[in-house]
């Protein structure tokens, strides 16, 4: 079919070209049809200003014609700056042989017509805004040897028309947006020498049907989505010299016939999946210049040798699974080898000395492996190398002396070994050094004065060293410095006034350090600072007004020092991003000056002494996502225009003094992750709108001034990790939609007046694990099972609420659980028996609970039967009192009868007696009455009432008794 549609459109434009043919009159000049294509172009440099119709059209910009002078064969437009579109009239120049209109600003499609320039040889549209396919009809240009379309925003497959060209010597068709295959048909192509297919999105296979372009000499297919394996029929041709198959997602090994390609001078392969060894064949490659192999998943060892691929220049296997080391015969001193980069593998070793071989060497990359030792004193050998990577390995001990003798040196990587000692005062010698960076090792010493000798220095980085002293006084001399990395060392003293001097530093980090003094003035000249981190020192005082004047500062971290005054100095720059000041002793109000700066992403003024509201003007500031002025003595309200900051991620405003209700279009934030509004004087109630935080992890508004309800919007907080409402005044319930939030672990609830039961929802909270604190409050019933659930749980905290019932058995299985406290309620019953580790007070006041560590319940059962069996022991007393008491009565009475007896006797037997005689008699016998009766009442009491050693806690019976045995004595005595 393909062919027939061929046929058909051969035949359309042959008829075509016999009407244009026989088209007379000045239409039919090639003059008019250029004209025409004028009018249809933007030509704003005026580069078609000759071409009008009263001059020789051979004398117009870009025209060639022919040796008579009578057909244009070649039209040369590029790079003119024309716009529009590719006119179908360029089909009238019928005896064009060059048309070359790459490098301009055309857009559209490529016309079809241009089917129908049958002598043209060179088609050059490359580097314009083309659209759309790649039209058939090009395969009608039988004659074509040179189409180059590339650059464009061509789309769809590679049309097979292609393959018609048989005189086609170079395609390039890279830098667009092909997709399908590689055409099989391109291996019709004999004649073909140069091939580019590159960043496309073309797929599939690489077709064996290429081996068939038996002149190839450039294939280049690179940053494409080709897979599969490389074609072993790529080694048939012989006459290639570039093969680039980079950035793919080829997979396989790399074929042996690779290495029969005896023209071969550049091989890549980069960025794609091939495995198994690298073939020793591609020793044979003596014409190769530059291999890469690098990215992908190689393994074995390194059996390239420098001393058969003579010609090689780059050698470049980084990135693999090489294994092994480096063999001793890898070069010769006739080594033409510039560059060997073999980074990120598994190579192991002492530092290969068989690489001192190679003088040539001017790059040598061995990072990201595992070679170790010491580095050799001859390393001085390698007198070209300019660039030394030796970082992410495990070289030790100290750095030799002799690396001060490597004068092409431009470019020294240490970082990430284990190097210690000191920094080689000969290291002053490298006048063309341009970056050191030793950062990660075990370095110490003081950093050398003669370091600020290298005059081309424009990048330092020792972080993460043990140096210690002052940082050298001549640093200033560095005048080409652009990056001074210090941190995180125990550098100490003050900054150096001369440091101002380094005029083009980016990045000055002097950070984690034990610096102290104020900043020095002449840092006004640092104007093209970008990042100023001093965090972690003992700086203090004002700073310089003078800081104002750098205006393109973009991040600024003076946290955790001594600086005070006011922060205005800081924000001259329209270009902040970053300002954090925390911990310092900074004062005063926010500056309005902040909000010009318009790009500030994070805002940290925490623990300073800081005054004043939030002006309304810092709604300005839309970029902002993190803001924290905790810890300050702000107040006033939250201003609405915050409101603004749609980007904001974490709001803390801890430890101040602000006022009013909590702004209830903090809702809106969509992006709000931690909201801390603690410890201020916030009133009213949890706004409802905070549920429509959905990203929100963090929510803490304890001690507070909160009253009402927690609303049961609250819920929807799904990714809430921590919630913290201690210390207000809420009250109710705890909504039921609590258990939506699975993702809790932290849930404090503390010191409100929240009632009714605690929720058996909060059971199913399984990721709960710092704390469940729900203490002071006025909950009661039961504590729920469900809370058995909560197995990462460290921390429970019930106290001092009205909880009843028992411990439920279930929280005995609570591993995790190292604090609880269930004191201060009603809970009674036996403990489960893994709380016995737990201290008494965890379970104090409370009614009956029993079980270790308190009283075993066996023995709380026991002294309740011992207080009964008491109970019996003393009414069975109060009845042997009782008994006995009425006994001493009935005597009592008895002896009554007697004596009044006798009495009356003695009486009737001294009637003889005087009346005086009877009444002394009578006072007496009433006297010895009452004394018998003294001494009856003594001898009773001290009878009645038992001793200190026998006392009963029966008591009151032996009081009762008292009172009986009086009260019958004084019925006796009137009796009498």
């Amino acid at each position: 079919m393909g062919s027939i549609k061929m046929c058909q459109m051969m035949l359309f434009f042959a008829v075509l070209s016999a009407v244009l043919a026989l088209t007379s009159g000045e239409n039919s000049t090639d003059s008019y049809w250029l004209l025409r294509i004028k009018s249809e172009l933007v030509d704003p440099d005026g580069v078609l200003a000759s071409w009008y119709s009263r001059t020789n059209t051979c004398s117009w910009k870009g025209v060639v014609c022919s040796d008579d002078q009578l057909h244009i064969i070649g039209l040369n437009l590029s790079g003119s700056g024309l716009s529009g579109s590719i006119s179908p009239e360029f089909s009238h120049l019928t005896s064009l042989q060059s048309l070359d209109l790459s490098s301009n600003n055309f857009t559209g499609s490529i016309p079809p017509e241009l089917g129908l320039l049958q002598n043209l040889r060179e088609l050059l549209l490359y580097s314009n805004y083309l659209s759309g396919k790649i039209p058939t009809e090009i395969g009608l240009l039988k004659k074509l040897q040179v189409l180059r379309v590339g650059d464009n925003m061509l789309v769809d497959e590679i049309t097979p028309s292609i393959g018609n060209l048989k005189e086609l010597r170079v395609l390039g068709l890279a830098y667009c947006q092909l997709t399908g295959s590689i055409p099989a048909a391109i291996g019709d192509l004999k004649n073909l020498e140069f091939l580019d297919l590159q960043k496309n999105s073309l797929s599939s296979v690489i077709p064996e049907e290429i081996q068939g372009c038996v002149g190839l000499q450039n294939f280049a297919a690179s940053n494409n989505k080709l897979e599969g394996e490389i074609p072993a029929s790529l080694g048939n041709l012989k006459s290639l010299q570039i093969l680039n198959l980079a950035n793919n997602s080829l997979s396989g090994s790399i074929p042996l016939e690779l290495g029969g390609l005896s023209n071969l001078k550049y091989l890549n392969v980069l960025g794609n999946r091939l495995s198994g060894k690298i073939p020793s064949e591609l020793n044979q490659l003596e014409q190769l210049q530059k291999l890469d192999l690098s990215s992908n998943n190689l393994s074995g060892t390194i059996n390239l040798l420098n001393t058969q691929l003579k010609s090689l220049e780059a050698l470049v296997l980084s990135d693999n699974l090489l294994t092994g080391s480096i063999p001793s015969n890898f070069c010769t001193n006739s080594s033409s080898l510039q560059q060997l980069f073999l980074a990120q593998n598994e190579l192991s070793g002492n530092f290969p000395l068989g690489l001192l071989n190679c003088p040539s060497i001017r790059q040598l990359d061995l990072s990201g492996n595992s070679f170790g030792g010491v580095l050799p004193p001859a390393l001085e050998k390698l007198e070209s190398l300019t660039d030394l990577l030796l970082n992410n390995n495990s070289f030790s001990g100290k750095l030799p002396r002799e690396i001060g003798n490597m004068s092409s040196l431009e470019t020294l990587y240490l970082f990430d070994n284990t190097f210690t000692g000191s920094i080689p005062v000969e290291l002053g010698k490298l006048q063309k050094l341009r970056s050191i960076y030793l950062y990660d090792n075990q370095l110490s010493g003081r950093i050398p004065r003669e370091i600020t000798n290298c005059s081309s220095l424009s990048e330092i980085d020792f972080f993460g060293n043990h140096f210690m002293g002052s940082i050298p006084a001549t640093i200033g001399k560095l005048s080409n410095l652009v990056f001074l990395q210090l941190r995180q060392n125990d550098l100490s003293g003050p900054i150096p006034p001369s440091l101002g001097y380094c005029k083009k530093l980016h990045t000055l980090a002097l950070a984690d350090n034990k610096l102290s003094g104020s900043l020095p003035p002449t840092f006004r000249f640092l104007s093209e600072l970008r990042l100023f981190s001093l965090y972690n020192n003992s700086l203090e005082g004002p700073l310089p007004e003078s800081l104002f004047l750098l205006k393109k500062l973009g991040i600024i971290n003076f946290s955790h020092n001594r600086f005070s005054g006011s922060i205005l100095p800081l924000l001259g720059s329209d270009f902040l991003t970053l300002l954090d000041l925390t911990n310092n002793s900074f004062s005063g109000p926010i500056p309005s000056r902040l909000s010009m700066s318009k790009n500030l992403t994070r805002l940290r003024l925490a623990h300073n002494l800081l005054t004043g509201n939030i002006s309304s003007e810092y709604g300005q500031l839309k970029e902002l996502k993190f803001l924290d002025l905790s810890f300050n003595n702000f107040t006033g309200e939250v201003v609405p225009e915050l409101s603004n900051c749609k980007k904001l991620e974490h709001v803390l405003l801890s430890n101040n003094r602000f006022t009013g209700m909590i702004p209830s279009w903090l809702g809106g934030l969509q992006t709000l992750g931690e909201l801390d509004l603690s410890f201020n004087f916030f009133h009213g109630t949890v706004p409802a709108e905070l549920g429509h935080c959905s990203s929100l992890l963090k929510l803490s508004l304890n001690d507070n001034s909160l009253s009402g309800e927690i609303p049961p919007e609250m819920g929807n907080l799904t990714s809430l990790n921590v919630l913290d409402l201690q210390r207000n005044n809420l009250s109710g319930q705890i909504p039921s939609t609590f258990q939506q939030c699975k993702k809790l672990y932290e849930l404090r609830l503390s010191e409100n007046s929240f009632t009714g039961s605690i929720p058996s929802e909060l059971g199913t909270l399984t990721e709960l694990q710092v704390i469940l604190d729900l203490s002071r409050n006025l909950f009661s019933g039961e504590i729920p099972s469900s809370l058995g659930n909560l197995m990462k749980l460290e921390s429970l905290n019930l106290c001092c609420n009205q909880l009843q019932g028992q411990v439920p058995p279930s929280l005995g299985k609570l591993t995790s659980l190292h604090m609880l406290d269930l004191s201060n309620n009603h809970l009674r019953g036996q403990l489960p028996s893994t709380f016995s580790e737990f201290p008494l007070s965890s379970f104090m006041r409370n009614d009956k609970l029993c079980g270790p560590p308190l009283e075993s319940c066996s023995e709380s059962t026991g002294q309740e039967q011992k207080r009964l069996s008491n109970t019996a022991v003393a009414g069975i007393i109060v009845a042997i009192v009782f008994t006995s008491t009425l006994i001493c009565l009935v005597l009592l009475y008895i002896m009554v009868r007697i004596w009044c007896t006798w009495r009356k006797v003695m009486i009737l037997s001294s009637d003889s007696g005087g009346t005086e005689h009877n009444m002394e008699e009578e006072k007496w016998d009433y006297g010895d009455e009452k004394k018998r009766k003294g001494e009856y009442w003594k001898v009773n009491t001290m009878a009645l009432v038992p001793s200190k050693e026998k006392q009963n806690p029966s008591s009151p019976t032996c009081i009762f008794q008292l009172k009986m045995d009086s009260e019958t004595m004084v019925r006796q005595g009137d009796v009498f």
